[in-house]
């Protein structure tokens, strides 16, 4: 993984990365201070969530019709000019307008959207066949790394400058992500398709891609699958698991998130130092993996011992990052160039608006029946999962061992 490009590739987005967390800290603060309402902070992830949803709805037109490294690139500088005006504009207002404030959230989440499929569609143009899977592992650790520390390190700054200042921070970065992702060397031959093709029609190519390959077809069916059970992982739920069943202060909440980056980060390291293994059996390592989420999540919601839901915490997040590492890697391996931007963009738009809805779905089953149901619900959904992967486990190739350059 010597590559410039590479490199470019990893820095650009951590730094971005980086930047999306202070920014959304120095946003929470500065909502917090204007509002006083939790309702819209609550919102803040809804907005963002649905942004991306827009964006990643639209990124086929847009893979159709421009080369993947000027979207990465458009994307970052997008955000770093409207980063700049939101900074400006918060400077300058001593009450900043709260619809305002949600405007800039959007356009940014929206510019944002088609960035995450443009990455991984980038990758593999930017490293060898049999570095892919430890390429994908190690993007991960670092990202997960920049989720574990970045929210601590935003609160830092924020208590230390202010939440206006650290949006400043934040464009200092996007600035220097957006200078990165440019010397990206894209070698990929690109060729503009149809422009007369209708949104429709564009669209529902992408799906076509989908639909007309049993691999693609068996992922996304459990991608779907997942994104309803994984709803059970998000703060709300959690916070009042360890409320209601494990009957701990707040701080646990915290524990349990802070265990459930640090399973997230060791399962990358385990996939970047023992990635000719995953190669070896990767297939083997995706089912078996899909079943371990399933039965620590059943165990996690039969648990009641607070020390004991740290160690699932720990285990679902060293499985799940195996798995997801096992996923990315048969997507990139299988699709060609043009292909894979336009799965990344449905996949991201299929679960946005999934995890989205499956959100008021999970909160209103926890609130008639008792969160300790969603997590048992999420476990039944995540075997079924399982099952369906194991059933069509014959369009998988068994590993990618000698898979060559050409």
């Amino acid at each position: 993984m010597k590559n410039n490009s590479f490199r470019f590739l990893w820095i650009g987005q951590s730094l971005a990365n980086f930047g999306d967390v202070f920014y959304i800290v120095g946003l929470i603060s500065t909502l917090y201070s204007v509002s006083e309402s939790v309702f819209y902070l609550a919102l803040l992830p809804f907005i963002n969530t649905f942004g991306r949803f827009l964006s990643g709805f639209i990124s086929p037109v847009l893979f159709n019709k421009y080369k993947l490294k000027t979207l990465l690139v458009g994307s970052q500088i997008g955000k770093t000019i409207v980063l700049l005006g939101l900074a400006s504009w918060v400077s300058l207002q001593s009450i900043p307008s709260i619809w305002v404030l949600i405007v800039f959230i959007l356009v940014i989440a929206f510019l944002d959207g088609w960035a995450m499929p443009a990455t991984g569609a980038m990758l593999p143009r930017v490293v060898d066949k049999q570095e892919i899977v430890k390429a994908n592992s190690f993007v991960s650790v670092i990202d997960q790394t920049i989720q574990l520390g970045g929210w601590a390190l935003g609160g830092i700054i924020v208590a230390l400058i202010g939440g206006k200042y650290v949006i400043w921070v934040t464009f200092c970065l996007f600035v220097v992500s957006s200078i990165m992702i440019s010397r990206i060397v894209d070698s990929t031959p690109f060729h503009v398709k149809d422009e007369n093709a209708n949104l429709g029609g564009v669209l529902k190519g992408s799906w076509k891609i989908i639909w007309n390959s049993s691999l693609f077809r068996s992922l996304h069916v459990v991608f779907f699958i997942e994104a309803i059970a994984n709803v059970v992982w998000i703060a709300a739920i959690i916070y009042v698991f360890v409320s209601e069943v494990l009957e701990k202060s707040e701080s646990w909440w915290g524990y349990i998130n802070t265990t459930f980056f640090i399973g997230l980060l060791i399962g990358g390291v385990f996939c970047s130092k023992y990635f000719s293994i995953v190669e070896r059996h990767l297939k083997k390592i995706m089912i078996a993996t899909s079943f371990g989420v399933s039965i620590i999540t059943f165990m996690y919601g039969l648990n009641s011992v607070a020390w004991m839901a740290l160690v699932f915490s720990v285990l679902f997040g060293i499985v799940e990052q195996v798995k997801s590492i096992a996923y990315d890697t048969y997507i990139q391996l299988e699709a060609t160039p043009e292909e894979l931007p336009k799965l990344y963009g449905a996949q991201s738009a299929l679960i946005s608006l999934t995890f989205g809805l499956s959100s008021l779905m999970m909160g209103a089953i926890a609130e008639i029946f008792g969160v300790r149901y969603v997590f048992l619900l999420a476990g039944f959904l995540l075997a079924s999962a399982a099952i369906y992967l194991t059933v069509n486990k014959n369009c998988f190739p068994e590993n990618y061992q000698d898979v060559s350059d050409d």
